[in-house]
């Protein structure tokens, strides 16, 4: 019996591997950091073959440390830093440029050249259930094109592929024969109609994409193919392919319509599943494809939501403020006082994300009296967090009149006590979180294992999830409105239009 699956998290500054047991649980974890390129201001870059590198060594160290070989391991699953950009050469496997990541803005302005029209952005919205930005692949792609010496020739002739992270890992892993992403991945691109489930025309010709370019775009939980790269023997299964926050959702056992997990990290990110309603946002949010156990006979989906500022914010506290030496003095200092005295903190220091969408819109602290000090303002910081999230939350449940039934959350500040029973008590949400916080390796985990049978069925793995930690909301009301009116108050001062 092989015993453990193989987890590869690929994310923005790190590749990881994690070997996880039938009890799902993490029995150990390698890690290497890769480089971030900054060529110019406002782009980030990484180098593919680093990313591979770097995958490879750490799934040959969990093998090393554990005494295994990969004739010991039943299955990999693949997650990823979403619409990280790629294009290689077909029959070589080199990539004609670094890759374009997530973060990189160097495509704003042709968004604003193709985008323009309001006809245009709401068909690509309709189409995608994403909003125009350079955030996602597809202007990515067409700038390697037009950028790259030669690099458009070559795609049109046949001789350039275009993947994602994880579709670039699952080429590679397989030694070139098996070109596929999955469907979470693909809804991320910009270049996929999440309704038909197929790459559409009309967004290829928009973008100049080559459809000859593009992987084969298959579920998340399935054989992708076997690895054949000199640096993994043993034919392992590739049968999880997730983007990070698809899979997070999937690791924290949201597998009915109402579900939701927020991952507190720099920013953060909401996703509630919505089943089988792909639903269009009045609120700011976007529509995306979630992961699905196999055998499901329908696609689901997810509303999402972003805030810039979260563990950034904790940041700016210690190292511009110098008001905290580490982030973990934070939740000791915002106790030490019964309240805020009244200050709130809009942290728009990049301008306020969902539902308002201001992007000229500053940072703000409102309320200073000569009575508040440094822990009225750290208390705010972390009101603010939750205010923010009341927001998302709120959004959601307008939007597809789905209730939230239960909000599972992850991330550095998800271990914040005062933070999440504040959360609670806005949202009227029970909060959980789980003793296992690496629900995004554990998500591609469970994907991989339930299409090879090592576990049997979602409810064998919701079985297994241990909470480490619960919150009820019990604000009184009249209190919990106050303490809203005076955020709503704030937004409104700060918004720009």
């Amino acid at each position: 019996m092989r015993e453990h699956i193989v987890a590869f998290d690929q994310g923005t500054t790190s590749s990881r591997t994690l070997l996880i047991n039938r009890q799902g649980q993490v029995v150990d974890v390698a890690q290497r950091p890769i480089e971030q390129h900054f060529p110019e201001p406002g782009w980030v870059e990484h180098d593919p073959q680093e990313i591979l590198a770097t995958q490879l060594s750490t799934f040959t160290d969990v093998l090393v440390r554990n005494g295994l070989n990969p004739h010991d391991i039943d299955s990999i699953g693949i997650t990823n830093q979403r619409e990280t950009t790629v294009v290689w050469d077909r029959h070589t496997g080199d990539p004609v440029c670094n890759a374009i990541v997530w973060q990189c803005r160097r495509t704003t302005p042709i968004i604003d050249e193709l985008c323009a029209s309001p006809e245009v952005r709401e068909r690509i919205t309709a189409t995608t259930g994403l909003v125009p930005d350079a955030y996602f692949s597809a202007s990515k792609v067409k700038w390697i094109l037009d950028n790259v010496p030669g690099a458009r020739e070559r795609a049109e002739a046949g001789d350039l592929l275009f993947g994602t992270i994880d579709c670039w890992l699952v080429w590679n892993l397989t030694n070139g024969a098996v070109h596929a992403t999955d469907v979470t991945n693909a809804s991320r691109t910009m270049l996929f109609d999440i309704h038909e489930c197929r790459w559409d025309p009309w967004l290829l010709e928009l973008f100049g994409v080559p459809e000859s370019m593009l992987p084969e775009v298959r579920p998340s939980s399935g054989l992708f193919g076997t690895t054949a790269h000199p640096g993994i023997a043993g034919n392992i299964p590739i049968c999880g392919v997730a983007g990070d926050q698809q899979a997070a959702l999937f690791g924290q056992c949201c597998f009915n319509p109402g579900e939701a997990k927020n991952t507190y990290g720099t920013g953060c990110f909401l996703l509630m599943n919505t089943g089988e309603k792909a639903v269009r946002s009045k609120n700011g949010l976007v529509t995306t494809i979630a992961a699905s156990a196999p055998g499901t006979d329908h696609v689901e989906y997810a509303l999402e939501g972003s805030v810039f500022m979260a563990g950034a914010l904790i940041q700016w506290l210690q190292e511009e403020l110098g008001i905290i030496e580490s982030a973990s003095e934070v939740e000791a200092l915002a106790t030490s006082v019964e309240d805020t005295a009244g200050v709130y903190v809009v942290p728009a220091f990049t301008g306020l994300g969902a539902p308002y969408w201001d992007a000229e819109a500053r940072g703000a602290i409102y309320g200073l009296t000569r009575g508040a000090g440094k822990a009225h303002i750290a208390r705010a910081c972390l009101d603010a967090l939750a205010y923010q999230m009341n927001d998302l939350i709120d959004g959601m449940v307008d939007d597809s009149g789905i209730p939230m039934t239960r909000l599972a959350v992850d991330g550095g500040a998800s271990r914040n006590g005062y933070l999440m029973q504040f959360q609670a008590g806005l949202s009227r949400l029970q909060i959980v979180r789980p003793k296992n916080t690496e629900t995004t390796a554990m998500g591609a985990a469970y994907l991989s294992g339930l299409s090879t049978g090592f576990w049997k069925d979602v409810a064998e793995i919701s079985a297994m999830r241990e909470i480490a930690a619960s919150f009820t909301g019990n604000m009184p009301d009249a209190e919990r409105e106050t303490y809203l009116k005076g955020w709503r108050d704030c937004i409104r001062r700060t918004r720009t239009s």
